[in-house]
This record gives C-alpha cells, sequence and structure tokens, in this order.
C-alpha cells in the first residue's frame, strides 16, 4: 500500500495539552548529554532570565510524537509504521519550552513526494502555549519505504 497523496495539506486536530515538567525536561536533558545549567538548575535558569528549567531545543519531539501518532493511525493514510525511517528533523523556535508550559500542538501535512518507489511525508507540527502564542515549529520528514 502507498501513502495516500490526499494527505497533502491535511491539518489534523489540535493534540492534549502536554503540561511540561521539570523533571521531564532533567531527565531529557540527562538523556541527550545537555550540559547548560539552565536545563538542570532553576536558579541557573532564572538568572538567564526564564521562569524555571528550560529544555533542550529536540524536547519539542516530546510534544511532536503526539501529533506523528496522529498521522499514523490514520486509516486512510496507507502508512506502514514497519516501513518508516525518519529522514530529516528541524524546529523553528519562537522561544524555548520551560518546565510549566502547557503546550498544544497542530499537524499539517505540508508535502508528500514520491522517490524510486518510496514516499516522502513532511509533517509540520506547530506548538503553541496555553495562551496560544506560538513556541516551536517542528517539521519532520518522514521516509516510507516501498515495497520489496
Amino acid at each position: 500500500m502507498s501513502v495516500n497523496p490526499e494527505l497533502q495539506g491535511r491539518v489534523f486536530p489540535p493534540t492534549e495539552p502536554y503540561l511540561v515538567g521539570r523533571e521531564k525536561i532533567r531527565e531529557f536533558s540527562r538523556s541527550v548529554f545537555a550540559t547548560n545549567p539552565v536545563n538542570m538548575d532553576v536558579v541557573a535558569a532564572r538568572a538567564a532570565g526564564h521562569a524555571d528549567v528550560v529544555a533542550p531545543p529536540t524536547f519539542a519531539v516530546v510534544v511532536q510524537e503526539f501529533t506523528l501518532h496522529q498521522l499514523l493511525s490514520e486509516p486512510d493514510a496507507g502508512i506502514d509504521f514497519s516501513r518508516v525511517v525518519h529522514g530529516d528533523q528541524r524546529f523553528s523556535f519562537t522561544r524555548p519550552i520551560v518546565a510549566g508550559d502547557e503546550l498544544t500542538a497542530t499537524l499539517t501535512i505540508a508535502s508528500i513526494k514520491s522517490l524510486g518507489g518510496h514516499s516522502m511525508v513532511t509533517a509540520e507540527s506547530s506548538i503553541v502555549d496555553a495562551e496560544g502564542a506560538h513556541v516551536v515549529t517542528a517539521i519532520s520528514t518522514l521516509v516510507v519505504r516501498g515495497d520489496e
């Protein structure tokens, strides 16, 4: 089964709010070997002008994952997860993610391209805070391998 080209341009409903926890940021920071004190220490983060500890930039994938689950669960998508390879990841920040943020994400399928029997699905997840202000857009390109 191939990826449904009619997915291009589809906007999925916003995810449930995700409350960013201080300990989740610390755990994630340790897992990616982040060494900036603002990622672990509230005092350092506040001294740098932040309300609480600051998530490393790649923490945005934690929230984006909820939107990608929507895509991969879509019955008419034609995406077999066992054939998916993560091709690219980018972020465009308005501000850093900090502990205490309540984030909601909305997924838009930006493009679907076919290359040599494979499909490339570019998914943009716009992540906003509780006030609706943009925090980050996480852009993933998923490569869906064609039949062998």
